[in-house]
């Protein structure tokens, strides 16, 4: 069922290199708000009280002013719900939402296929050093290549940490390279770890018998420098950490100390504390990391696919359907009633 009138979605700058909005547009179901953060919230009034949904945009690309949290709630009385883009929902302050009736998505998923890959390729040049061997050619006159023998993948022990969309197509391809595959999430049982490919571990068993470990986890209170000294320690020595989940999970200075201290083998960094990253920050200066600047999920392909269901999950909200990635389901009876109020129908509990 349809509202007489268009619901409003508000999003700032570019959004998904335009692909989201042209689908809405060929849609033509919502109406699309832009709105520029050169704008101070005063001047934005109008909008904000507008719109009945809210795409946020990246941590990393939003205007902290326009984080969603109750201040800005109070400004945005019709407003029904609100997306974050990619997984990570840290710009949204869920419990706000929940409070105030507004259900809370993200798009988990979206670019699980360039997460795993990059993870992958992160491990491979770690393991047989081509990332060593390629700074060293550009220096060292005929470089001797015994210098830079590295290791097979296959066979080795891979620790998950989340094996969710994203971990789940890691183990996926872990498998196709034989290794021995182990997962830590506490929120599924063994049976549904064996059935994504895994077999079901303590956290701690992951940092002893993982020749690989990799972070696909939330971050919050649970996670919020999970990998710290304490976890270091207890890994291999000849082991790799990878992290494209979010910055803050693993402690940066205790990672700079683990390899500094040639405690584990190397990294592979996506993901920091401070982003962008600052050229300065110790651990780019180590020649047993790989580094990348949050840029795991993002090809062509994904952010392609990113924007068509962001695009998707917004028509589907405003149809009344219950979105797939609802991250506050226990909002869904206040949310009902201010639904039902402000776009003149029931929505469905039913997921499309």
């Amino acid at each position: 069922m349809k509202h007489n009138n268009k619901p409003n979605l508000l999003y700032f700058e570019s959004w998904m290199k335009g692909h989201a909005i042209k689908a809405l547009k060929d849609d033509n179901s919502i109406n699309l708000i832009r709105e520029n953060f050169s704008r101070s919230i005063s001047k934005l009034k109008k909008s904000l009280s507008a719109s009945n949904g809210y795409q946020l945009l990246p941590s990393t690309e939003i205007n902290p002013e326009f984080k969603l949290n109750s201040s800005l709630i109070t400004k945005m009385p019709n407003l029904l719900a609100a997306c974050s883009t990619g997984a990570g929902y840290e710009v949204i302050n869920v419990e706000d939402c929940t409070e105030a009736g507004i259900i809370v998505c993200n798009q988990s998923g979206a670019n699980s296929t360039a997460v795993s890959e990059h993870v992958f390729g992160i491990m491979i040049s770690l393991s047989k050093k081509i990332n060593i061997a390629d700074r060293k050619m550009r220096v060292i006159d005929r470089l001797d290549r015994y210098e830079v023998e590295g290791q097979n993948i296959s066979t080795k022990t891979i620790g998950i940490i989340g094996i969710g969309k994203i971990g789940s197509k890691v183990a996926k391809i872990a498998n196709f390279f034989e290794m021995e595959v182990l997962a830590y999430d506490p929120y599924l049982s063994n049976l549904e770890i064996k059935n994504l490919g895994a077999k079901k571990v303590s956290l701690s068993e992951i940092a002893t018998v993982s020749d690989f470990i990799t972070l696909h986890c939330p971050k919050n209170s649970e996670t919020l420098k999970m990998i710290e000294k304490s976890f270091l320690k207890k890994m291999k020595k000849e082991a790799y950490l990878i992290n494209t989940s979010r910055g803050g999970i693993v402690d940066e200075d205790d990672l700079y100390w683990a390899l500094n201290s040639n405690l584990i083998a190397g990294a592979g960094i996506d993901v920091w504390n401070i982003e962008p990253t600052p050229k300065n920050n110790k651990l780019l200066q180590l020649e047993n990391v790989i580094a990348t600047p949050h840029c795991a999920g993002m090809t062509e392909q994904s952010m392609i696919k990113m924007g068509y269901d962001a695009a998707k999950q917004w028509v589907e909200i405003f149809r009344g359907n219950r979105p797939k990635n609802l991250i506050n389901p226990n909002v869904w009876e206040k949310y009902e009633k201010r639904f039902h109020k402000i776009m003149g129908f029931k929505p469905s509990i039913n997921s499309y």
